[in-house]
């Protein structure tokens, strides 16, 4: 309270202050729930704001809503405190893409409750910012995708995509990741990606294999992490055979790495070989030639550790590129 000499607030200026502390007051609680553990239903704290105190609130200190919120989806339980952002109106108000999802398939048709196979994906999802919020929103494009085939069978395709885009859409409408770029990109990159992990077969090649990590990059051990946390099955062999797989990949992944670093790119001889189909004495175009073929393996656009013919018929296929 201010003391009588003490300079008072503006009215406008305490008005403008009200929603912001209203709805940090309620974010606040959610967090305050997610860390605390506490088993049991939420109870409604009487904290429910207006969908305008919340978006006020992210406009005026995207920053103060942002730490908040990563405390619930970092929290110890974090089921938890999501279930208190549902109670106060905060997940509708910020996130009505994830409030849509709420009861979603629950009896209506046979699908599992999507909302409550998202708060178990974040729930078991490592605890690292980027993976728990992809966890988040991973499923968002599901709301615009179902469709139901004759035979009654329930299908999202093109729910990953579908989710990146309104994961962009959600950015523009409130501005809580657009300070951390990298984050940000991380998280839509995940959500655009979710599925790839879980659909590995054993079948895959190695060049398939290796197509895969370089595609992921950076993103590869966080894409393993969500793609472990979202096998929510209530099947144990079913489960077990999902997370065997993702574990089976990512073995494959680290074992071709390291003979990758032992074994050089391009095979034994393929120089020799180019000489021979292209006429080609011996001389610095053929060091130039295996240069630019190493810089395209690196950069993607052809594979490493093919058979010779495989580089012959590259080169062979862009003579005036190589200098032929």
């Amino acid at each position: 309270m201010k003391t009588p000499d003490q300079p008072q607030e503006a009215p406008q200026l305490q008005e403008a202050h009200a929603p912001l502390d209203r709805a940090m007051d309620a974010l606040e609680f959610a967090a305050h729930v997610a860390e605390a553990a506490e088993a049991g239903q939420v109870a409604d704290p009487g904290l429910r704001m207006t969908r305008e105190d919340f978006l006020a609130a992210a406009n005026l200190d995207p920053k103060a809503v942002r730490a908040r919120l990563d405390r619930v989806i970092m929290g110890a339980d974090p089921e938890a405190g999501l279930d208190a952002l549902l109670v106060t109106g905060a997940l509708d108000a910020l996130f009505p893409e994830v409030h849509a999802m709420v009861g979603f398939g629950d009896g209506e048709w046979r699908h599992k409750d999507v909302w409550k196979h998202t708060k178990q994906v974040v729930r078991q999802a490592v605890p690292r910012i980027e993976v728990r919020w992809a966890a988040l929103f991973h499923d968002i494009g599901k709301i615009k995708t179902r469709s139901i085939s004759p035979d009654g069978k329930v299908h999202f395709l093109g729910h990953a995509e579908v989710g990146a885009r309104m994961f962009d859409k959600l950015n523009r409408r409130v501005t809580i990741f657009n300070y951390e770029e990298a984050l940000r990109s991380t998280v839509r990159f995940l959500v655009l990606h979710h599925l790839r992990a879980n659909q590995y077969d054993p079948a895959w090649t190695d060049s398939a294999v290796r197509r895969f990590a370089r595609e992921l990059g950076s993103h590869l051990e966080d894409l393993l992490c969500l793609a472990r946390a979202d096998i929510t099955t209530k099947r144990p062999e079913k489960k077990r055979k999902g997370l065997s797989q993702i574990d089976e990949l990512a073995a494959r992944i680290t074992e071709l790495a390291a003979e990758d670093a032992k074994v050089p790119p391009l095979p034994s001889g393929v120089g020799d070989d180019i000489m021979k189909t292209f006429g080609i004495p011996p001389s610095r175009l053929i060091g130039e030639i295996k240069r630019a073929l190493e810089a395209g393996i690196e950069s993607g656009e052809i594979e490493s550790h093919r058979e010779s013919a495989y580089y012959v018929d590259f080169v062979g296929s862009n003579k005036a590129r190589f200098g032929i």
